[in-house]
């Protein structure tokens, strides 16, 4: 089974948090706190693996989620980081944000394909632990910080193969037999229609250089609404430099060979322009059935479109040599495969909120709402039975602006207020 196309889940790791703890040691006077940090949470990170060309391990599989960090201990331990989730994806593989169809990454970027991996979501930083609390004033503080979430996100995993040259047609036009002509590829060849149903890559050696040539699934009317195979088809030529249109010349079915042609031309354009306008060579295969002025037509058909034609009998490789030749010397010409440019980028780093907007009061009777996503990690490491965690908190309050943002609100000593369940009395 052929699967091009699969949306996941994916769960970086959370952060351990910090630990409370004080030594408590015989003849060590005024030991202090000696609580550890929590260890980091495990990355998400994408792994090119050139043994697989299809996303099958997905269809059974659609959530990852990476290992928590461990959290911190007595005596300064440091708490441990938690494991990295790697995702074997095949070459060609883009990530995109389900909800925009937006491009995350191409796996075929020069970066990536350097070090073979793509760092997708980071984990969460371990919390400090109550030593890094410490001060002269405060020398027993009795809380820690909470560790940080790890960010979770829907990605859709697409695979556009890599291949410098494809093979489009209509059914049965004689792709797979050419592509086991001129290579090592064995794709299944049969007399009916529909036959390749997966993509096939193979490597070309011609004098002219080498080449990967992919034969793609056969070509119906309406294929770029999605009929037939549609876009599962059209997605893989996407990266492809030259388009070699393979047609039966011989007329055998009953098919025009001039109009088949047309046929894929107009589903290429309909379903990306740039794509249709891309370089292309005219393969007329099955000449051995071929009428000299079916032959007549296709030359004349070929000179208005501007683009070259080579007459083959792919079943007994008549033609096949030279149209190799023909397709690596174009090639030399042309730019590298295509890789897609990152057009998704996460809101938190594009967004610079500042402290008054991402404050929301809200007042019902004497009870003020408050809504602070900043504040919402603070809240998990205060110890409110605390006077010096308390008062810790409170700093925190008019750091980040809250304080004021309750006074222009116009609240009063007595008045109470709910930060994320969390209540307490408002005294200036």
């Amino acid at each position: 089974m052929f699967i091009d196309k699969v949306k996941i889940y994916v769960k970086s790791g959370n952060g351990g948090n910090g630990s409370v703890s004080f030594r408590r040691e015989k003849y060590v006077s005024h030991g202090g706190p000696d609580g550890g940090d929590g260890g980091h949470g495990g990355n998400i990170i994408f792994v090119i693996d050139e043994g697989i060309n299809t996303l099958l391990n997905f269809k059974y599989r659609r959530k990852f989620v990476a290992e928590n960090g461990s959290d911190g201990s007595g005596a300064k331990f440091h708490g441990k980081n938690g494991a990295d989730l790697e995702i074997m994806v095949p070459p060609g593989t883009v990530l995109k944000d389900p909800e925009t169809e937006k491009i995350i990454k191409d796996m075929s970027d020069e970066d990536v394909v350097e070090s073979g991996r793509f760092v997708f979501l980071k984990g969460g930083k371990g919390g400090f632990g109550n030593t890094h609390f410490a001060t002269p004033t405060r020398q027993t503080p009795n809380f820690a910080k909470a560790g940080i979430k790890g960010k979770e996100q829907e990605v859709v995993l697409e695979l556009k193969m890599l291949a410098d040259a494809g093979l489009v047609g209509m059914p049965s036009a004689g792709k797979s037999t050419i592509l086991s002509v001129v290579s090592a590829a064995k794709p299944k060849i049969a007399d009916y229609h529909f036959t390749t149903l997966a993509p096939m890559l193979g490597v070309v050696n011609a004098k002219a250089g080498q080449f990967v040539l992919a034969d793609l699934p056969g070509l119906i009317e309406g294929a770029h609404n999605g009929d037939g195979l549609g876009h599962q088809f059209l997605r893989h030529i996407d990266r492809c430099r030259l388009i070699i249109n393979v047609v039966d010349a011989s007329g055998f079915e009953g098919r025009d060979p001039v109009e088949d042609i047309e046929k894929i031309n107009e589903e290429l354009r309909l379903y990306s322009p740039e794509l249709a306008s891309r370089p292309r060579i005219i393969a007329a295969n099955k000449i051995d059935m071929m009428s000299d002025e079916t032959q007549a037509r296709l030359e004349e058909f070929a000179k208005k479109q501007g683009c070259e034609i080579v007459f083959i009998a792919a079943g007994i490789a008549h033609g096949t040599d030279e149209l190799c030749e023909l397709i690596a010397k174009k090639l030399k010409d042309l730019p590298p495969i295509k890789v897609f440019t990152p057009e998704y980028i996460p809101e938190e780093e594009t967004v610079d909120i500042d402290a008054d907007s991402e404050i929301t009061i809200t007042r019902e009777n004497d009870t003020f709402y408050v809504e602070c996503p900043r504040i919402v990690k603070v809240l998990n490491s205060i110890n409110f039975n605390d006077r010096e965690s308390f008062a810790y908190f409170q700093k925190i309050l008019r750091s980040t602006g809250i304080i004021d943002a309750l006074e222009e609100k116009g609240i009063v000593d007595g008045q109470t207020v709910n930060l994320y369940d969390v209540e307490f009395d408002y005294y200036k």
